[in-house]
């Protein structure tokens, strides 16, 4: 993406956001007329780093619309009001109290057009991880088989990995039993290896046009 352009601009917790979300862009002939940057990518990816810098963001000279992405973890409620009281804080007072399953996208006067969402599905705590998972189709094989083998591993402790990452084990392990095994989450989804078409998907492409103002 040219780094021209700024004046429309998403911001994602890290490097697989973005090569998720331009595969979609990809499958679903959306115009590039928008960045998709890490927050602080110079310093350190993460939530804190995006919302620490938001406030600053908001206020950058020709910054017209500005999507957030990020992950609800654990905790939906606390995520979301995280992010509200951020741009509550930055001059947004009509912000909802809660979120639609459609995403945020608001207009203030004199401010930058913003936009929320919360992975998976603005609904259910989660992540990256578990919004990617609903590209599998529902007739697969494999996931059960990959479920089995992440909860067999984990009753006999031997897993390296915390519970709070067990959606990146579980996808990964996926990934990693297919025809070209440990494809990238991105790759996957333009390879059609993971279906661009489910309902997840198609919402969150919805979201995307509305809030950039695409056809």
């Amino acid at each position: 993406m040219p780094k021209k352009i700024q004046s429309s601009q998403l911001l994602v917790e890290g490097k697989n956001d973005i090569h998720v979300i331009w595969a979609l862009c990809h499958m679903y002939q959306l115009p590039e007329t928008f960045s998709v940057e890490v927050a602080n990518a110079s310093e350190t990816e993460g939530i804190e780093a995006l919302l620490n810098g938001l406030p600053l963001k908001l206020r950058e000279k020709n910054l017209e619309i500005l999507g957030i992405v990020v992950d609800a973890d654990q905790d939906l409620a606390a995520r979301w009001q995280a992010v509200k009281s951020r741009l509550r804080a930055s001059g947004y007072q009509n912000i909802p109290e809660t979120l639609t399953q459609s995403g945020l996208v608001h207009i203030e006067p004199e401010l930058p057009k913003v936009g929320v969402w919360l992975m998976p599905n603005n609904q259910l705590p989660g992540m990256l991880e578990d919004f990617v998972k609903c590209f599998i189709p529902d007739d697969d094989t494999l996931l059960p088989k990959a479920e089995l083998v992440l909860q067999e591993i984990e009753q006999a402790n031997l897993n390296p990995y915390t519970l709070i990452h067990r959606p990146k084990a579980l996808i990964h392990t996926w990934l990693a039993w297919q025809e070209k095994p440990g494809m990238p989450m991105g790759q996957a989804i333009t390879a059609r290896v993971l279906h661009h078409d489910s309902a997840p998907a198609i919402i969150f492409v919805e979201w995307l046009k509305r809030l950039f103002n695409l056809p």
